[in-house]
């Protein structure tokens, strides 16, 4: 049974609200340190060069600022921004916002004074500075073809040491851990073998020399803070190296430890993304952990927010990367952050939402560097915005999309429990699904690929034709399903106009999501046509023929 999605439109339709950037432009307002004006000048006037100077030195002294964390408006605001009320929270800071000795001096100051206008910071969880994880990888790599070296990392903790003027206490701790990781890379280089065990616990000396340094710079300012290693709080995982599980009992150690052993009056600085299992092994929450770590200390602790300072302004309409016209996204719901998470948002971790769901903590995603932005907040529920069809835009790059047939004239029952199975015995996990009786059609990232000769083939040919096709992307738009008629007929009339056909479509069970597949060769184009559809107020259609819609529908494949 094939599905057609027919659209007639007799008038064109305006999808979206166009909200202006602070650029220059003809109705662009233009930025004065804390202040916005109109232009003075028209787009295409020419400029006198005295006042092209003057806006030139000024734009200088904006960056300067910018780059030295504290922009005017977050330097002068601290008396507007005083909370009513005290505010119970945790922090946590990524890599890229501790990148160097001025960064992590930045969050140092921006710790102090979020708790100088009002919250009560529990615990601040730091990843590794900079890119030490990745660099970290990297020497494990040189260390089994017979290479140690990790001067480079040695240089950027001890720098920042040196820059503070940090006790010899503190770099005898960091200079130790350091030590270790250089014998650990050596007994690799000599045994030729770097298992996930020791993989872990390589990794997780980054944070571990990070917090340090964060609790004593803190220290230097005056905020009281104490460093500690996440399984002396109370994380403790399985022993699933690289990829561990929470279990179930670490809420209530979290509590206890911060009850029991966290003085209420220090600020707990905590590692990121690592654990301890039941043998007292470092574990690692996987890439991203650290998420999960702040709301994992946010719901145990019954806190009233869970702050993660990322280096954009909240969680954005789609990635900026792609899109400079990216906006910031005022609130979402936790299904769909967890959404936008699951199918390509580098904003939080996949499963770093549960701990603050179950307990109903606020998440609010903020920017490190421009910490007066109010960035997004994630709860329950949030209030409707009027005309918005599409809440954000995001994707997965390079999946492979499988077609599966059956030959058999089993039963839906049959068939697809059969299918599922062998995805299951070959632990193959699935990113969107669309099935009829007699076929199925599914996603599988890069982590769970089928391979020419793979024994899944073998398993599945008796019953079924198996086509694979790579080189596909997952396109998904966060929506209002109550609207999804409205959300279809723009997505494909604009679709038809640039010529792209979906391989397949699906609709997420949570109702947040709608997912289109496309070729990767498609998706920059269609990424961007939809964000001026829905983001930039231009988005007008005009009818298309229904053949033109879609190419392989959810329901009936060809293998």
């Amino acid at each position: 049974m094939r599905v057609f999605l027919p659209l007639f439109l007799s008038t064109p339709i305006i999808v979206g609200a166009f909200t202006p950037s602070a650029t220059r432009g003809p109705f662009a307002l233009v930025r004065h340190g804390n202040k916005f004006s109109a232009p003075l000048y028209a787009e295409g006037e020419e400029v006198p060069a005295e006042a092209a100077a003057d806006d030139h030195k000024e734009q200088h002294e904006i960056v300067k600022d910018y780059r030295a964390g504290m922009s005017e408006i977050t330097r002068n605001s601290d008396d507007a921004e005083k909370l009513d009320k005290p505010c119970s929270v945790v922090m946590k800071f990524g890599g890229s916002s501790l990148a160097n000795a001025e960064r992590v001096d930045h969050v140092a100051n921006l710790i102090k004074r979020q708790i100088s206008i009002g919250y009560n910071v529990r615990a601040v969880v730091c990843s590794a500075m900079g890119k030490t994880t990745n660099s970290l990888l990297s020497a494990g790599d040189f260390a089994l073809e017979g290479r140690v070296n990790i001067d480079a990392l040695r240089t950027l903790h001890v720098a920042a040491i040196n820059e503070f003027g940090l006790s010899d206490n503190v770099k005898n701790e960091v200079l130790g851990l350091l030590d270790e990781c250089e014998s650990l890379l050596n007994g690799v280089r000599l045994l030729q073998e770097l298992s996930p065990k020791s993989l872990d616990q390589l990794v997780s000396y980054g944070e571990r020399c990070s917090v340090r340094i964060m609790a004593a710079r803190l220290n230097q300012l005056g905020v009281p803070a104490a460093a500690y290693d996440a399984w002396e709080v109370g994380i403790h995982t399985n022993s699933n190296f690289g990829d561990a599980l929470l279990l179930d009992d670490t809420p209530d150690k979290i509590a206890a430890a911060f009850s029991n052993r966290v003085d209420p009056s220090v600020v707990a600085i905590v590692t990121g993304f690592i654990g301890h299992d039941p043998k007292g092994r470092i574990t690692t929450l996987g890439r991203g952990g650290s998420d999960l770590t702040a709301t994992s200390i946010g719901a145990a602790c019954n806190l009233d927010e869970i702050q993660v300072w990322k280096d954009v302004d909240g969680i954005l309409t789609t990635d900026p990367r792609l899109v400079e016209n990216a906006i910031p996204v005022p609130a979402v719901t936790y299904d769909e952050a967890s959404e936008l998470a699951y199918f390509g948002a580098q904003v939080l971790h996949p499963i770093a939402m549960q701990p603050a769901m179950k307990k109903g903590v606020m998440v609010r995603v903020k920017n490190s560097y421009n910490p007066s932005h109010p960035g997004t907040v994630i709860t329950k529920e949030k209030e409707s915005v009027p005309n918005s069809l599409v809440t954000a835009i995001t994707f997965k790059r390079n999946v492979q999309m499988v077609d599966i047939v059956s030959t058999r004239m089993l039963g839906a029952y049959g068939f697809l429990s059969k299918v599922f199975a062998a995805f299951e015995k070959h632990k193959l996990s699935v990113d969107v699904l669309a099935s009829s009786e007699v076929s199925v059609s599914v996603t599988l990232d890069k982590k769970s690929r089928i391979e020419e000769n793979d024994e899944i083939l073998d398993d599945l040919s008796p019953i079924a034709n198996i086509l694979v096709k790579p080189n596909r992307s997952i396109l998904t738009l966060i929506a209002d399903v109550d609207k999804s008629s409205q959300v279809l007929a723009s997505v494909f009339s604009s679709f038809s106009r640039m010529g792209i056909k979906v391989q397949m479509l699906s609709q997420g069970a949570s109702k947040v999501n709608i997912s289109f597949v496309v070729k990767d060769e498609d998706l920059d184009f269609a990424v961007k046509n939809l964000h001026k559809c829905f983001f930039e107020g231009n988005c007008t259609f005009d009818y298309f023929p229904e053949s033109e819609l879609i190419e392989s529908t959810s329901t009936e494949k060809v293998a």
